[in-house]
């Protein structure tokens, strides 16, 4: 066999299996096709830090914990108080740092410290709720104090820095959850 033949017979060998493999869009392949929306597109980096943000606020603050029934002879404890990255959220949910142009106007908070004061911390009497039975609520608010060193840079049309060394702003934070009431059949005994 000649050498060109050979190169040739590659050639056609290569050109066959790549056609074959599903990743060369020219040829058909076995199965669905999505064509030219096959093509990953990029997705902003500021768009993607919004899905996270939603996705850690939902999984971690969002969702009401349910718990066992209150037991007699003791007043039952609201569960642990605000961490600091929930104040934080709410607080920048109240006064957004996040952004700014660069140059052109910034805010920053710098030597941040979180005073938490609980304030009202009480059992609602008992009642029925859709999907989950009867059951008690159970508030605790919280009192959050957030003292900081609050910056702005400004850059036009005259730049300048304002600086307050003694922010501060006051956020007030609910935790609730709910104690189930009664007999409790969970399931866990059920036999099939």
């Amino acid at each position: 066999m000649s050498k060109t033949t050979t190169i040739a017979t590659g050639i056609a060998l290569a050109v066959l299996l790549s056609a074959t493999s599903g990743c060369f869009w020219g040829l058909p392949t076995q199965g669905p096709s999505l064509g030219i929306l096959a093509i990953p597109i990029p997705v902003s980096p500021y768009f993607q830090d919004q899905k996270e943000d939603v996705a850690w606020e939902k999984e971690r603050y969002e969702r009401v914990p349910i718990l066992g029934p209150v037991t007699s002879g003791g007043s039952p404890v609201a569960l642990d108080p605000p961490s600091d990255d929930e104040v934080m959220r709410a607080l920048e949910k109240a006064e957004p740092v996040e952004g700014g142009i660069p140059f052109l106007w910034e805010r920053c908070r710098n030597d941040v410290r979180i005073v938490k004061y609980k304030i009202a911390d009480y059992v609602d009497p008992p009642r029925v709720y859709p999907l989950l039975g009867p059951a008690q609520q159970h508030h605790a608010h919280y009192k959050c104090i957030i003292y900081y060193e609050d910056i702005r840079r400004i850059g036009w049309p005259v730049p300048h820095t304002i600086r307050d060394d003694e922010a501060e702003e006051v956020i007030y934070i609910d935790h609730n959850h709910l104690h189930m009431v009664g007999n409790l059949d969970t399931g866990a005994g059920a036999k099939f």
